[in-house]
């Protein structure tokens, strides 16, 4: 019985400590030193998985960054260049974009992976694999990360699918889809959400969940 209460009251005074770490103000960071620069320029593109780099601005006032900028970018593959010209200084991006980048000369790091891939493959019911994209009309946000897809599963990425890019139609990608003129389109948040609203095609691949793309960070 003695065991039992020691035991108890230890637990007790864990949880105590627990709870004030909890409600104790967090300290700044920043105190810890001053800041070699004070500015920072976020890259921002129209993509919902890089909204917390958005909303981070409190955290980034604690660390001690007084002028914090967004740096408006059309092109999610403009990320890396972005930051190598000078024009950035940090963000949120798909693998494959900073790779491109580094391979064509831009002095970037990459520093962390942040989470699994959101990129979703949607066909047209009928279509239940990569492999039956062969001879089929295919467009994608991610032309090169497609390309991987298909060459992955023993297709010629070039010869064998039936790219549609902007120099085929002045139509958006989703559009064409939703209009029946292609058979799959790898999209990324919010065009996959949007399909599914719509009732239209069937997710073949999701990054979130399907090996080996599941593993990209």
């Amino acid at each position: 019985m003695v065991n039992m209460n020691t035991r108890r009251r230890f637990l007790a005074g864990l949880s105590l400590a627990g709870a004030a770490g909890l409600v104790r103000a967090p300290p700044l960071l920043a105190a810890d030193g001053a800041l070699e620069t004070t500015t920072v320029r976020i890259a921002k593109i129209g993509a919902i998985c890089l909204a917390p780099q958005y909303v981070s601005e409190e955290f980034l006032l604690a660390e001690g960054f007084t002028d914090i900028r967004y740096v408006e970018l059309k092109d999610p593959a403009a990320i890396g260049q972005s930051i190598g010209r000078g024009e950035a200084d940090f963000s949120t991006a798909f693998a494959v974009d900073p790779i491109q980048a580094i391979d064509a000369g831009a002095p970037i790091v990459v520093l962390a992976g942040v989470h699994v891939g959101c990129y979703e493959l949607v066909a047209r019911p009928g279509i239940r694999s990569i492999t039956e994209l062969k001879g089929k009309k295919v467009a994608a946000d991610s032309p090169l990360l497609l390309t991987l897809m298909a060459a992955q599963v023993g297709l010629d990425p070039v010869n064998d699918i039936h790219w549609i890019t902007g120099t085929d139609s002045t139509l958006n990608p989703l559009e064409l889809f939703a209009e029946g003129k292609i058979d799959a389109f790898l999209g990324f948040p919010p065009n996959p959400q949007e399909l599914r609203a719509r009732h239209l095609g069937q997710v073949i691949v999701s990054m979130a969940v399907d090996r080996p793309w599941s593993q990209y960070f």
